[in-house]
C-alpha cells in the first residue's frame, strides 16, 4: 500500500487536477490511498467564509459565490455539462448553506471545522469524479468516519486505537482510495481539523494503520531544499534525510515537514518521499532511517518578523527558576512562540514569533515588575550542520543582536534596518 499527498498548489485550476490524475495513473495505478487538500488557496477562501459569518454577514453571500464559482470554472474545464459531479458539488454547497442558517452555536472553533471542511469535501470529489472519467477507477470515501479524535476544535489530537481498528478494517487496500486531508471527526460525529499542516498528517495517520510501504507528498518544488529559494539564490536537493533530522529542521521553522507527520512513520521506519509534482521524473527527497543528511552541507532556515526581548529584574536580582515560570506563564497566555532563549545571571533573552500580535499585551504584563527592552521586525536564521563560511554569510546580512551555538545548530538573530 503506497499514499500519495497532494497539496492545495497540486490542485489549483484544472491542468493540476489532470495532472494529478496522469501521476496516479502512471505511479500509483493500483494499491494507493491518495490524500488531497482544498483546491488551491481554497482554505483561504473558506476562512473568509468564517469570518464574514462571524463578523460582516453582508459580505457571506459574496464570499460563497466567489468558492462557487471557483470550483465550478474548474469542473467545466473538466466535464460535460450534465456530468452527475454538478449534482454532487451542489449537494456539498446545500450542507454548507443549511450550516450556516441553522447553526446556533456561539464556539468559533467549532464553526470553523464545520466550515473549513468543505474545501476538501469539494476537492476530492472533483479528484474523484475526474479519475472516474478518465479510466482510473477509484473509491472516494470520507476521512470523518475513519480518523476519530477528541473535540480540541482546530487542532484534535488522535484517538489512535479506535483510528487504527477503524482503518484497518475498513480501507481495501487493493483499490485505488481518494479521501480528504485535514479533516477528522470526534465520538459526536462533528467535524474536527487536525491543525495546519494537517493533510500531511492525515497521510502518515492512514500510513501508521494500514503499515503503509511509503508516503510521498507531492510538491511544487524538486524535494527537501537546503535552503529556502525564495530567500536564498542558491540552493540544494538533500537526497537523505534522516527522520530525526527532518523533526529538528521542522522544530527550527522548516515548512517543509511537520513533525507530527514524521512521528508516526518513524515509529514503523516507513520511508517519506518528497517529490515534484511538477516533474515527477525526478526521485527527490527520501526521509528515512539512515544517513543524517545527504549531502552533508550546512541547511538554512529564515523566521522573519520576530520580536527579540530581553527581560531582567528591576533590582538587578537572579532571573531564577519562578520568574522565568511566571514569563513562560505569560508567554502561553499570549500565544507567543518561543524561537530561542539565552538567559545570564541577571536578564532572560528571548527571540518570539508575535504571530496573533499579542506583543503588546504581554508587555504591558510585565513592565511594572521587570526591565523589558525588545526590538520588533528581526529575522532568525537558524543553521544546522553549520561551517564558519556559512555563519560568516549569515552574519554579514545585518547587525547581529543575538546568537547561540550548541553542537549542531548556530542561531543568529538579526536586523536588517
Amino acid at each position: 500500500m503506497k499514499i500519495f499527498k497532494f497539496g492545495g498548489a497540486s490542485v489549483k485550476d484544472a491542468e493540476s487536477v489532470k495532472n494529478v490524475a496522469n501521476i496516479i495513473a502512471t505511479e500509483g495505478a493500483k494499491d494507493t490511498l491518495v490524500v488531497v487538500s482544498a483546491l488551491g488557496k481554497m482554505t483561504n477562501a473558506f476562512e473568509e467564509v468564517v469570518d464574514a459569518y462571524y463578523n460582516k454577514s453582508d459580505e457571506l453571500p459574496q464570499k460563497l459565490d466567489f468558492i462557487a464559482d471557483y470550483h465550478k470554472n474548474i469542473m467545466d474545464s473538466l466535464f460535460e455539462k450534465g456530468d452527475e459531479i454538478y449534482e454532487v458539488v451542489d449537494i456539498l454547497f446545500g450542507e454548507l448553506g443549511w450550516f450556516l442558517a441553522r447553526n446556533s452555536s456561539k464556539r468559533y472553533n467549532y464553526v470553523y471545522d464545520q466550515i473549513i471542511c468543505f474545501g476538501e469535501l469539494l476537492s476530492t470529489r472533483i479528484v474523484s469524479a475526474y479519475l472516474q472519467k478518465m479510466g482510473t477507477a477509484n473509491t472516494w470515501f470520507d476521512a470523518r468516519n475513519y480518523i476519530k479524535t477528541d473535540s480540541s476544535y482546530r487542532d484534535a489530537k488522535v484517538d489512535w486505537t479506535l483510528t487504527q481498528e477503524i482503518i484497518s478494517t475498513k480501507v481495501d487496500t487493493s483499490k485505488i482510495n481518494i479521501t480528504q486531508g485535514f479533516i477528522a471527526a470526534n465520538d459526536t460525529e462533528n467535524t474536527t481539523t487536525l491543525g495546519r499542516e494537517g493533510s500531511d498528517y492525515t497521510a502518515g495517520i492512514f500510513a501508521y494503520c494500514l503499515d503503509a510501504e511509503s508516503v510521498t507528498i507531492w510538491k511544487d518544488v524538486q524535494g527537501v531544499l537546503n535552503a529556502d529559494p525564495r530567500v536564498f539564490e542558491s540552493t540544494t536537493l538533500l537526497q537523505q534525510i534522516s527522520y530525526e533530522e527532518a523533526i529538528e529542521m521542522a522544530f527550527y521553522g522548516a515548512s517543509v515537514i511537520h513533525p507530527k507527520t514524521i512521528q508516526p512513520l518513524q515509529r514503523k521506519e516507513i520511508p517519506l518521499y518528497v517529490r515534484s509534482f511538477v516533474d515527477p521524473s525526478k526521485q527527490g527527497t527520501k526521509v528515512s532511517r539512515g544517513s543524517v543528511l545527504e549531502p552533508m552541507i550546512p541547511c538554512f532556515i529564515v523566521k522573519k518578523n520576530q520580536v527579540i526581548v530581553s527581560i531582567s529584574a528591576k533590582d538587578f536580582s537572579f532571573v531564577v527558576e519562578n520568574n522565568m515560570s511566571y514569563i513562560f506563564q505569560k508567554l502561553h497566555e499570549y500565544q507567543l512562540k518561543v524561537n530561542l532563549i539565552q538567559n545570564s545571571a541577571i536578564s532572560f533573552s528571548l527571540c518570539l514569533d508575535n504571530k496573533f500580535g499579542k506583543f503588546n499585551q504581554f508587555y504591558e504584563a510585565l513592565k511594572n515588575e521587570f526591565t523589558i527592552r525588545f526590538d520588533e521586525g528581526v529575522e532568525l536564521y537558524t543553521i544546522r550542520h553549520f561551517n564558519q563560511e556559512a555563519i560568516k554569510d549569515i552574519s554579514s546580512k545585518g547587525k547581529v543582536l543575538l546568537k547561540q551555538t550548541n553542537k549542531d545548530t548556530t542561531q543568529i538573530v538579526l536586523n536588517q534596518n
